[in-house]
């Protein structure tokens, strides 16, 4: 047998080097422990910005952080998560500052539009997504989206996070849009509805003319009519709005268009008696004079 030398190994006993490793470590989680245990860094307020149509009840809730949570505790990706659950939110960070602070940033979905169903109002992106409903108490922007009211019956069940159907998002974009400009109308604004009758109409505030764009489909009846539609219904308008009543717009070529009916002329007025003079009196009797005595014949002394 062949014989081999013997290996000498370096001792696995505690070296300086290991032994200051070891204290590093053990100091470290010393601190870590007390951080983490210290009331010095709890959470006790919370700044949200970025939002406009979510409101910080919402965004709290979400959170759901409890009052004395030491930040050193918190896992924000888990927060994160919550408050991308709200359908207003599209995108979210959070964020730790010490001392006692947490910071979120909210980026939400772009509304073009307000959705009227009854007496509801949902805010739209472009996706069509209906992704918030507005109260009494409604930002002030929503006042400068354009509204769609609708009266269709199968639109009574939309809810937050319903989505519209393409073709009826895509009207609704490009008649929405439409201002009494573009359309030579002196009236004050524009009012857009879609019912299950006509389809798409359009009518002005205060009322005078009603538009009829009606129904679009996929590929029967497509979107691709509504610019023809908007110069038709331009060119009935121009130097006669006050004549308009109503105008049916079958395509950029061909529509109906319905006047005002005249009011009928008012009748003359038919001229009264002339009332006769009153009759002159007649004149009355002068009456003579009375006869004076005269003088009578002196007496004869």
């Amino acid at each position: 047998m062949r014989r081999t030398r013997s290996i000498r190994r370096a001792s696995a006993g505690l070296t300086p080097v290991r032994a200051g490793a070891l204290l590093a470590m053990l100091a470290a989680a010393a601190v870590i422990y007390g951080l983490a245990s210290s009331d010095a860094f709890a959470a006790r307020q919370t700044t949200i910005t970025g939002t406009t149509w979510t409101s910080e009840e919402q965004i709290l809730e979400a959170l759901a952080i409890p009052e004395g949570t030491n930040l050193f505790t918190i896992r924000t990706a888990d927060l994160e998560r919550s408050v991308a659950a709200i359908p207003a939110v599209a995108a979210v960070t959070v964020g730790i500052a010490l001392p006692d602070e947490v910071r979120v940033g909210v980026t939400e979905r772009e509304a073009l539009m307000v959705w009227k169903v009854g007496a509801r109002r949902f805010l739209a992106d472009g996706d069509g997504r209906l992704f918030a409903e507005l109260g009494a108490d409604a930002p002030e922007a929503a006042n400068a989206l354009p509204t769609v009211d609708d009266a269709r019956l199968a639109s009574m069940t939309f809810e937050v996070g319903s989505v519209l159907d393409p073709v009826t998002l895509d009207a609704a974009l490009r008649l929405g849009s439409l201002t009494t400009a573009d359309v030579g109308s002196a009236a004050r604004s524009l009012v857009l509805r879609v019912d299950d009758d006509n389809g798409f109409t359009m009518r002005t505030r205060p009322a005078s003319w009603t538009a009829v764009f009606g129904f679009y489909t996929p590929t029967l009846r497509t979107t691709d009519l509504i610019p023809g539609q908007v110069r038709l219904m331009r060119s009935l308008l121009a130097g006669q709005e006050d004549r308009v009543k109503r105008m049916v717009l079958a395509d950029g070529k061909s529509g109906i268009f319905e006047p005002r009916s005249s009011p009928p002329p008012s009748a003359s007025p038919t001229p009264g008696k002339t009332p006769r003079p009153a009759k002159t009196p007649k004149p009355g009797k002068t009456p003579r004079p009375a006869a004076s005595p005269g003088p009578g014949p002196t007496p004869t002394p």
